[in-house]
């Protein structure tokens, strides 16, 4: 991998990208007074509306505001198409991968991934063994996050396929955007994505194999980090958000209590983890779940979208042998690549790993948001040698990846408008054909420097612009 950034609005020799060049022509003729102006709009338009996230542990509270950024990233279509083929490539051959853990187990058997691999894993869920789901389709909902190495390569740093999150604050950028700067839009072809709740409506009911089911959005309550989007997305699907108390089983049905007696539910998208989905099942202490669905479940009464047990494909101990599920299933070549990754369980990539940590970022295999990592090049001696503990403590919860030069985008920062480190988060609709809106989520690393774009470590949020050729 290239050890330069790329910078997504200029070129090597400062030259403006072709698809940035309208938008620079704007930027270079727009008063300050007037950018700073619609930028202090912006963030009151998104505290009005309740655009926050939860950040657990905070002494100062845990409601936030995220910030957004509105200089926009933009993407040429030309290139957008390698990018959406290569996560529609990505998730059927994720969703391949899952149907066969769960049934003949084809991949372990040609001896590609280790069996202990993926049995022993936590989100290996036995409850799903030799469970048929309609289409074979375990993960309706897929987030592809990708990073551009410095010579402007795409490069997939993870796949999220339990309960991906971040749709809203894309569909909320671009309402913002076209809000404050009208002009833009009139002035190019950007491809549109307010269609997205009627795709995932449309995903989430061709799940199931009746007519016209019932759809529901499960939540685990507002004082989860993700209420906003829960709510979000049941108002603009037309749907009923519900909590686990609002839902019961009788007779390995699903039902929704309402003022006019029990609803029958068909397809509840649920945005809880496995563990609480049913105390009668998994964890018994939660309350956040419904007693009796995975009873329920396992019947082909009711279709939970992701499915149980998805967690286990996007383990980071998974993600290296996605390429070779590629091959396996599809008979392809990946378009997209992977990251160069070292998987500590194996002694000799342990061995590689501990004698270059302050060069490499180490993730936990479980982690997120995040949490849990080590950016060797960012980290003190003794964040340094506390690491080395763990990895040898535990060398199969980590993977190690090289610091990853992520590409830059002109951003809004105190001191004018600076580069700022970028990724992309396309999200992948699986039904009766697997689909993308345009677009997708661009968080951006606010700090100088900082290489994490998590809003849970003080990154925020851009537009992501797909302009048409």
């Amino acid at each position: 991998m290239s050890r330069t950034f790329y910078d997504e609005m200029y070129d090597a020799s400062g030259q403006c990208r072709p698809h940035y060049q309208e938008f620079a022509r704007w930027l270079a003729d727009a008063p300050p007074e007037m950018l700073a102006q619609r930028r202090r709009e912006a963030d009151l338009l998104f505290h009005r509306a309740g655009i926050t996230f939860t950040l657990y542990g905070d002494e100062q509270g845990t409601e936030r505001l995220i910030p957004f950024d509105t200089i926009p990233r933009a993407i040429p279509m030309s290139e957008w198409r390698v990018v959406e083929s290569g996560c529609i490539q990505r998730v059927k051959a994720l969703n391949l991968f899952l149907a066969d853990l769960y049934h003949n187990q084809r991949i372990i058997k040609a001896g590609i991934i280790p069996a202990e691999q993926v049995l022993a894993n936590e989100g290996y869920q036995i409850a799903m063994q030799g469970l048929d789901l309609h289409r074979d389709i375990y993960a309706h909902i897929a987030g592809v996050d990708l990073v551009r190495d410095g010579d402007g390569s795409y490069y997939v740093l993870e796949d999220n396929l339990r309960t991906p999150s971040g749709v809203s604050y894309m569909l909320e950028d671009r309402k913002m955007m076209m809000r404050l700067f009208p002009e833009l839009f009139s002035a190019q072809r950007i491809a549109a994505i307010d269609h997205y709740p009627n795709l995932l409506l449309d995903t989430l009911k061709s799940s199931s194999p009746l007519d016209n089911p019932s759809v529901v959005v499960l939540t685990p309550g507002r004082f989860n980090s993700a209420y906003f989007e829960h709510a979000f997305l049941a108002r603009e699907m037309g749907v009923e958000l519900v909590e686990g108390a609002d839902l019961f089983v009788r007779d390995d049905r699903v039902f929704m209590r309402t003022t006019s007696g029990p609803q029958a539910v068909d397809v509840i998208y649920r945005r809880l983890d496995d563990a609480f989905l049913d105390p009668l099942a998994f964890n018994p202490e939660s309350m956040l779940g419904v007693p009796g669905l995975l009873a329920a479940y396992r019947s082909g009464n009711v279709v939970l979208a992701n499915a149980i047990g998805t967690g286990v494909a996007d383990d980071k101990s998974i993600y290296p042998y996605v390429g070779e599920m590629i091959r396996f299933y599809l008979d392809e070549e990946p378009i997209l690549k992977n990251v160069p990754t070292w998987q500590c369980r194996k002694p000799e990539e342990l061995s590689h790993v501990l004698a270059h940590l302050p060069e490499l970022v180490v993730k936990e295999t479980q982690g997120s948001g995040g949490y849990g990592m080590l950016v060797g090049p960012a980290a003190s001696a003794r964040e340094i040698e506390d690491f080395r503990a763990r990895l040898k403590a535990r060398p199969e919860a980590y993977i190690a990846q090289p610091t990853l030069c992520l590409s830059t985008c002109p951003t809004f920062v105190e001191q004018g408008i600076a580069p700022r480190h970028i990724d992309l988060r396309p999200f992948v609709l699986s039904g009766r054909e697997t689909r993308l809106v345009p677009g997708g989520l661009t968080r951006v690393a606010l700090r100088e420097g900082s290489l994490v774009v998590n809003s849970s470590q003080g990154g925020g949020t851009k537009d992501t612009w797909i302009v048409e050729d």
